[in-house]
Order: structure tokens, then sequence, then C-alpha cells
């Protein structure tokens, strides 16, 4: 063991490091045999790898004159250190209740605590979602592990449901419910998605900062206050749940250096996983990739990360197939376009957007007062965060680029972007960027501020927005267990629940439809018997006897996957020109009507792609993991 002291090494390693050194008087060190891994060791920034070599050399020379064998000595700190020199903590380190993921737990559930008081937030998606949890689940007794089709929409007249709207989000409030009371379920998915929000801003922040100083900005970004505007007016859990995905985006971005083309893994599982939560959130986190990219190649003169993030972006849509292909082949059998009718097209939710609709424009402006309360707290951390520009330049500069590019797309005079570039159109709501911006809101703020009394007194302001549009502007709406329990009550027994336009049936019209229809009718001049055997979301079956031909019209929009035999032979069914209902005809006598929801061409490939891309996942782990024990083992 050789003590030094702090004079001897300052001047030699990276500038974290030597800061490090010069707060500890007499530091011991201790000779280890790996160079190469000095930096994974110390877990510093990379920033600038052309100096850190020359600065490794220089280690190399100070460690072959000490006593011992003449290898690649370095050294490594072996007494105090300050945290954000160490390597990185687990989720899972430390004291049981000091541990991060423990603090980031309770600050979730102190998100939660007016729940246990005024009700369950009723947001603007929330019966959707609660419903879509409930029908999943009820069609896993039937056996159905993947849903497609929401057999209860439109009160038993179905839509495509689960063709369309990405599964992870109604899978895991389904699978909360199989054994949770459905009162509480909501709050438990909440509790779970801002929980892994603030567990993935906290692998990004201790990255750069210090233990407690990541703490705070994993608390903070899991409490921020656009998640609060989701949690008690919007309950759109699955772009909640979307929230936990941007941090970790960043994370790999910056880890390329180290990584090489190994991030092209995690990229893709990231982009896959987006695209599987939520549609808009899946295209921000695309524009983000390519913005974020394009920033870092900027820094790094170097395009390596451009093939780098068009690999993990690639690979993520491949994973994604499975859904994704159905999606784009199968949208023109329904009304897609209504998802941009008006009142949920950008044009309508800039900041400050009035329209002929005071239900919106309440909520706009309670929007656009937290959003410009985080924009002029941004604006100031950014400015006094500015040191950081040579600390971490990659770091400052992708959160400050990613804040004013999420800024800009919020603003009315970027509507032409919407209009030109692809698909952007489908983030409908451009407010929906501070799910984005408060990745910088969160990161920027503890850079800058270093006092917890400006971090408190920061906290506090935009509590007071939001309290002040709780009371001023529009406050939540909320239901009881026994709305809840209604809602169970509708799908138990067959009435069902109303549907979305977006996903009805191309000619289908949800507001001509007889809600108490019966699921078969007989229309023509003789008379019939019906006899319904089978009922369930993706198969029917039953027996008519008719004295004449005629036409059967079912409680069931037509849709192209529907395969219709009658006495065990294929026939083409007809829709009704007014409601898009499906219709049978049948001949005179018995006729034993058999309907099926048939896999389609289009999910068969998408399914085949994504099998593959999961093996090309799984062979680039196994070889990725090879290559590291033989590179360890040449070391």
């Amino acid at each position: 063991m050789l003590h030094a002291g702090p004079s001897a090494l300052t001047g030699l390693l990276h500038p974290v490091a030597s800061e490090c050194i010069a707060d500890v008087p007499g530091t011991y060190f201790r000779q280890i045999n790996l160079l190469s891994k000095f930096e994974d060791i110390l877990r510093l920034p990379r920033d600038r790898p052309s100096r850190s070599a020359i600065q490794f050399a220089h280690l190399r020379r100070l460690g072959n004159n000490l006593p011992g064998p003449r290898s690649e000595n370095i050294f490594v700190l072996t007494k105090r250190l300050p945290d954000h020199a160490t390597a990185p903590d687990s989720i899972f380190s430390g004291p049981v209740f000091a541990a991060p993921i423990v603090v980031v737990m309770l600050a979730a559930l102190a998100v939660l605590v007016p729940t246990f008081f005024l009700g369950i937030p009723s947001g603007h998606d929330f019966e959707f979602h609660v419903n879509s949890w409930m029908e999943v689940l009820g069609q896993w007794k039937h056996g159905i592990v993947f849903p497609r089709w929401a057999a209860l929409a439109h009160y038993g007249f179905g839509e495509a449901r689960f063709i369309f709207y990405p599964p992870a989000s109604w899978m895991l409030g389904a699978a909360l419910g199989s054994f949770l009371p459905w009162k509480i379920v909501p709050g438990v998915y909440d509790w779970i998605a801002l929980t892994l929000a603030g567990c993935s801003m906290f692998l990004l922040a201790r990255r750069f900062l210090q233990r407690r100083d990541a703490i705070f900005a994993a608390v903070l970004y899991a409490t921020n206050p656009y998640h609060l505007v989701i949690v008690y007016w919007r309950s759109a859990f699955a772009e909640l749940l979307a929230g936990a995905l941007l941090p970790l985006l960043l994370l790999h971005l910056l880890r390329v250096d180290e990584e090489g083309r190994n991030s092209i893994l995690p990229l893709g599982l990231i982009v896959g996983a987006a695209w599987l939560t939520n549609v808009p959130s899946a295209v921000m986190l695309t524009y983000s990739l390519a913005l974020l990219v394009a920033i870092l190649a900027v820094l790094r003169r170097s395009t390596r990360i451009l093939v780098i993030g068009a690999g993990g972006l690639f690979l993520g849509f491949m994973l994604a197939a499975f859904y994704l292909v159905p999606v784009a082949y199968e949208q023109k059998w329904v009304e897609i376009a209504q998802v941009l009718s008006p009142g949920v097209r950008p044009l309508d939710n800039f900041l400050f957007t009035p329209i002929d609709n005071p239900d919106h424009n309440r909520f706009n402006l309670l929007v656009s007062l937290v959003a410009t309360g985080e924009l002029i707290l941004l604006a100031v951390v950014g400015f006094v965060s500015r040191r950081w520009r040579n600390r971490t330049p990659q770091l400052w500069w992708a959160l400050t680029g990613w804040a004013a590019a999420a800024a800009v797309l919020m603003l009315s005079f970027s509507f032409v972007l919407y209009r030109i570039l692809p698909e952007l159109r489908f983030v409908q709501l451009p407010w929906r960027w501070l799910l984005c911006l408060n990745v910088a809101f969160a990161l920027l703020l503890t850079m800058a501020w270093r006092r917890w009394l400006l971090r408190v007194l920061a906290c506090v302001l935009m509590l007071a927005v939001l309290a002040f549009g709780w009371h001023r502007v529009q406050p939540p709406w909320w239901d009881t267990a026994a709305d809840v329990s209604e809602m169970q009550d509708n799908q138990d027994n067959g009435s069902g629940y109303e549907g979305t336009d977006e996903y009805v049936p191309t000619g289908a019209d949800a507001y001509e439809i007889n809600k108490d229809a019966h699921r078969v009718t007989f229309e023509g001049e003789g008379s019939s018997r019906i006899h319904v055997t089978e009922w369930a979301p993706e198969s029917k079956a039953f027996t008519t006897s008719v004295s004449k031909s005629g036409k059967l019209v079912l409680k069931l929009f037509n849709y192209p996957a529907w395969k219709v035999e009658v006495n065990g032979r294929p026939v083409e069914t007809q829709t009704h020109e007014v409601t898009g209902q499906m219709i049978i005809p049948v001949e005179q006598g018995e006729n034993r009507v058999r309907i099926r929801f048939a896999r389609t061409p289009d999910r068969t490939m998408g399914g085949f792609i994504s099998l593959g891309a999961g093996i090309l996942l799984l062979g680039g782990v196994l070889y990725s993991r090879r290559d590291g024990l033989f590179t360890d083992a040449s070391s």
C-alpha cells in the first residue's frame, strides 16, 4: 500500500478525480493491474477521451516507478471519495429507508395522498383505460392471451381497439386487476409508473451527480408537475408509463463511447418498448432520439453515433413489428382519421390556444400555466448550470437542446413542423412534449442549485402554480368506488361501454346503433327460430331455422378479420349501410353459423419479424457477453 499526498496525482487524473483527491488530505491508494478499466472503476464522464488517454499514460509511467511488478499499475482511491466519483449505486443500495428505490417509492406514494381522501381521479382517459383493463381480464378468462377485438365496446357491437392501442398499459392494468380490487388498481398503476420513472432518472443522474443529488433528481422527475397533471386531470396511464423510458434513452446515448455497437441492443429495447406503450410518446421518443444523436454527433465530431442510433431505431421497430405491422396495414379498415378530429389536433392544442369548447379551453389554460412556469424556471436553471458545459458538455448540451426543441414544439408557430415531418401530427397534443422537457427540467435544476433551500423553493413555486390551476382554473374530476363497480357490472352483464370513434370499422356509425338490439335478428318475409350457442369475444356460433331465405343482422360491427361459415361453407358477409353491422345471407331451412376472428396475414408477418428481431437480440446479448469475457481474459 502506498501513501501519497493529494498533490502527487492531482494534475494527472481526470478533472473530477483530481477535485476529489484534492479534498482528501493524506489519501491511500492501492495498485491494480487493470489500467484499461480505470475509468470504469471510477465511473467518470468520458467527454474528452483524448485528454483522458494522455492522463492514463502519465499514470502508467508513474505506476512503473512503484515497487512491485512492472505492470500497468493504476491508482484507485480506497479511503473516502465523494459519491459522484465512485461507481454508480444500484437503486437498491444503501440503508433500507435511504435506498434510492425506497425514497422514490415513498415520493410516488406521496403524490397519491389526495386520492385517499377525495376519491379516484377520473381524467379524460379514465374510462377508456379502465374499461380496457376489465375487458382484457375477461378475455384472459376465456383463454384469449393476447386480445385483438374489444367485444364489449360500443355496448356490445365491438371495435378493433386492441389491434391499434399498444398493449403494455392494458396488459399491466389487467394483470393488476386479476388480484387487486378494481377501485385501487388505477392508484397502484400510477404508483408503479411514477416509481419506474424515478428509478430510470436515478440511473441517469447517478452517472454525473452525487448520490443525494441523483436521488433528488429522481424524486423531482417522478413527481414533476406534468406527471401530476397526468395523474389528476388526464388519466393518461399509457403516457405516464412511457415517461420511464426517456431518461434511459439519454443514458444509453451518452454511453455509446463506452459500449460501442453494444448500445444498439438497449436502444432497440427502449424504442420497441415505447411503441408498445403509447403511440404519441413513441413518436416523441423517436424524434428525440434523432435530435440527441445529432447533437452528440456534432459534439463528438463523429458519425459513429449516427449509425448506432439508426441501428437502435431499426431494431426497435423490428421488435415491435407484431404490433406495428397490423396497425400500418389495417388502419384502412377503421376510421383512424378520427384520431386527429377537431379538438385533438395539434392546431387546437398549442399553449394558450382557445377553441369553441369551454371545457377544452379551461384545461388548455391549466396545462399552459404549468408549461409556462416550467419553461421560465428551466430558462433560469439552464443559465445557472452553464458551468456544466465544461464539466460534462455532452450532458449539458443534450439537455438544453432537447428542452429547447420541446419548448418550440409546444408553441403555435411550430405548426408547420407538424405538417411536414412524418407522423409528428400523431403527437396530437403539442403540450405532451412536457414529458420530454421534464427530463431536462429535473436534471438541470439539480445541477444548477446545490443548495437545498433553492431546490425546495423551486418545487414550492411549481406546486403553487398547480394549486392555482386546481382551485381557480379547472379542478380535477373524481369517481368513487361505486362508479368503478358500475363499470365492472356493465361488463359482467354484457351491457358494455362507450367505444372510441377512431377504432370503429370503416363505414360504421356508432351513433346510429341500438344499444338494446338482439344479438341476431332475422330480416325477411318468413318466420325464424334463432338459438345462440356461443357468443365469446372472438368466436360466435348459433343456429337459425327460417321459413324463407333472408338475412341475419348481428349485433356486431363488420370487420375484414371476421370469417363466417354457414353449414360448414365460407360465405361473404355484407355490411349494413348505416350502422356498419354484419349481415349474413341464409337459405331456407336450418342454418348453422360459426364466426371467428381470424389471424390476418399482416399479423402473421409482424409476428415473424418480431420473432426474428428477438433471436437477433438474444444473439447480440450472448455475443457481447462472450466478447466481454474474451477481452477481460486478454487483459
